[in-house]
């Protein structure tokens, strides 16, 4: 069977269906002027399980992902630094590649810069002047027409007749923000005309130095490597307004096509409860949860164990189920191998993308993937049917399958039996970080914690206490 996502443009379950010898994939990258945070990277860790889902169903994928190096945002920050954009953009580039390693994100085929293509947006903005759908302003700038697209709002459910349509900011400027709330919509600009807080970031265009808005880069970048129409194109629901909105008009009224004919979009992270921010000190990092002694697959787990439509509360309580639940995986799996005599190098070669689902224990959790990515109740049909799994052959390659489909490795998790070689000093550092945290001493608990991380050791918090293990990388006793 092929697997079925909710397509937002339709307001249906539909089957994915490839136009052509390979499923087209666009997903809206990161803007790169810091550390990509939690709540970006479920949404990357969710599009990286479509992709494996895909892949699994035995389709081939070509997955493009782009690099946003030039906005409002990356320009104030590098100029606050006294940095060129390029090195700046380059810095944080490369971190958000390092995360996605550790979390085991398949790497894109393309993955596209926006300053390497501003030939290509320069191309498709001036196709929009040309037929009338785009018009220049005195000071440089090019804004898209909305009302020359009756099809604006189709997307986000956006009524015009209900929306503040705002050609004019309240200082009577044109409206050139690269993004603006839903109830003010606005001709957004695709070229902005230079100005002195942009400092050396400009471009030559037929109407006068400047540089690109944020949305003409998805489409022109879309239609570069994947066609004028493409399968589906992905991102948080975040961007579904005004960011995909912007994409389908602009894309539609230069090309004549619907870019995309499949819309993903996965919801919002909170954190304990509370929506994320910076005033309230949970804008996590990879690198924040990584020193408080998680592992990365225990992140990856936690990020995609709620359904992709649905909030997921992000918790530490469920980031240390997540670490309890890939250790029982773990010590399952291993079992069943050894009764087998299946090596742990021989089963590695099984995860792999397969359709080999047909018969097996594991079939139910695989319709559960192909049901609108059902990543909760897969992971429930996998624990439900751990006790049948021998190591039977077919059994064994589906789960390697399956494994790939969810970009798990186990044998990157920790062991249970692992925590009882830990040093006293070791030990001795955990009760008193645990005793700190029961006080609600905090922060010594977590300078404790980030301590015995780095002398190689997770401490994992239980209901009743704590567990040691040595992380995965460790040369730890």
């Amino acid at each position: 069977m092929n697997p079925s996502i909710y397509n937002t443009l339709t307001r249906r379950k539909e089957e994915l269906v490839p136009s052509g010898k390979a499923f087209g994939m666009y997903c809206c990258g990161p803007t790169v002027y810091g550390p990509a945070h939690i709540g970006n990277f479920r949404t990357f860790v969710v599009q990286d399980v479509l992709r494996r889902v895909l892949e699994c169903s035995g389709m081939k994928v070509k997955h493009v992902r782009n690099i946003t190096d030039v906005d409002d945002k990356t320009i104030r920050e590098s100029r606050k630094l006294g940095l060129a954009l390029a090195d700046f953009t380059s810095k944080w580039a490369d971190k958000f590649h390092e995360d996605c390693r550790k979390l085991n994100l398949l790497p894109p085929a393309v993955e596209p810069r926006a300053t390497a293509h501003i030939a290509e947006q320069l191309e498709m903005v001036e196709t929009l002047v040309r037929n009338g759908h785009a018009y220049a302003m005195p000071d440089g700038s090019v804004y898209f027409k909305i009302s020359t697209f009756p099809d604006y709002g189709k997307l986000s459910g956006l009524n015009l007749e209900h929306a503040q349509t705002q050609a004019t900011n309240s200082a009577g400027e044109a409206n050139s923000a690269d993004e603006y709330e839903r109830e003010n919509v606005s001709d957004f600009a695709l070229w902005k005309g230079r100005k002195p807080e942009d400092g050396e970031n400009f471009w030559k265009s037929p109407w006068g130095e400047g540089r690109p808005g944020w949305h003409i880069e998805c489409s022109a970048m879309s239609k570069k490597y994947l066609g004028d129409s493409f399968d589906l194109h992905g991102g948080g629901v975040d961007l579904c307004f005004p960011h995909h909105e912007n994409e389908i008009a602009q894309s539609a009224c230069s090309t004549g096509k619907q870019p995309a004919r499949y819309w993903f979009h996965s919801a919002h992270l909170m954190v304990e409860g509370q929506k994320m921010s910076k005033s309230l000190g949970n804008l996590f990092t990879l690198d924040d949860l990584l020193s408080r002694s998680y592992f990365p697959m225990q992140i990856r787990y936690a990020l995609i164990s709620g359904h992709y439509r649905q909030q997921l509360n992000f918790t530490f309580k469920g980031l240390d189920d997540a670490g309890s639940a890939l250790a029982k995986l773990r010590k399952a799996v291993e079992s069943a191998l050894e009764r087998s005599g299946i090596s742990e190098a021989d089963f590695k070669k099984l995860v792999a993308p397969k359709n080999c689902f047909d018969g097996t224990i594991f079939e139910g959790a695989w319709s559960a993937l192909c049901d609108d990515l059902n990543v909760p109740r897969a992971l429930g049909e996998i624990f439900s049917v751990l006790h049948k799994f021998s190591g039977d052959a077919g059994d064994a390659a589906a789960l390697g399958s399956l494994l790939y489909a969810l970009g798990i490795d186990i044998f990157a998790v920790p062991a249970p039996d692992e925590q009882v070689s830990a040093p006293p000093e070791i030990s001795d550092m955990a009760q008193a970080r645990w005793e700190a945290k029961k006080s609600g001493d905090y922060a010594l608990a977590d300078e404790l914690r980030k301590k015995i991380s780095d002398m190689g050791w997770l401490v994992s918090d239980a209901k009743d206490g704590f567990k040691l293990v040595p992380k995965p990388d460790s040369k730890a006793p």
